[in-house]
């Protein structure tokens, strides 16, 4: 195997279980409930197996939740978030939602929303992993720096 590949496939890995959960800014992401917190590693596990790198529908429901809690949303999100939260939540027996409010599907347009989101996610935890790595890199280079020893001019 291609070492790019498998470099690739084990920064997928760790990224799955220690990349954050994205939300919507506005202090609403510390309110997530714990069980979605763990329904999202699992999913993002199973996304990866698949091969797919988009974001996962916990992870959806996670940001509609914040965001929803931030700004009002209209319609077509609201569809979305009531479709997207009966999937993760049944799927995790937590609760049930009320019939009345259940969305069992979504139009074309609704769908193109969510794939959109869900891409979008997907890209923000990247972009936040290459960012922590470069961080670290350059963490690393000023500790190695720092422990290196000093050249006073003398002669070696």
């Amino acid at each position: 195997m291609d070492n790019r590949i498998l470099d690739k496939q084990i920064d997928n890995l760790v990224g799955a279980l220690m990349d954050p959960i994205i939300v919507m800014p506005g202090g609403w992401g510390d309110s997530l409930p714990d069980w979605i917190k763990g329904a999202i590693q699992l999913e993002r596990l199973a996304q990866l197996m698949k091969g797919e790198e988009t974001a996962t529908d916990a992870e959806a429901c996670a940001y509609l939740y914040t965001a929803s809690l931030t700004n009002p949303i209209d319609r077509d999100w609201t569809q979305v978030y009531l479709h997207i939260a009966g999937k993760v939540v049944s799927r995790n027996k937590v609760a049930a939602i009320p019939d009345d409010i259940k969305v069992d599907s979504l139009d074309d347009y609704q769908m193109g929303l969510l794939r959109d989101l869900k891409r979008w996610i997907w890209e923000r935890r990247v972009k936040v992993r290459q960012e922590r790595r470069r961080l670290g890199k350059a963490q690393a280079k000023v500790e190695a720096e720092a422990r290196a020893p000093k050249q006073l001019g003398l002669p070696v």
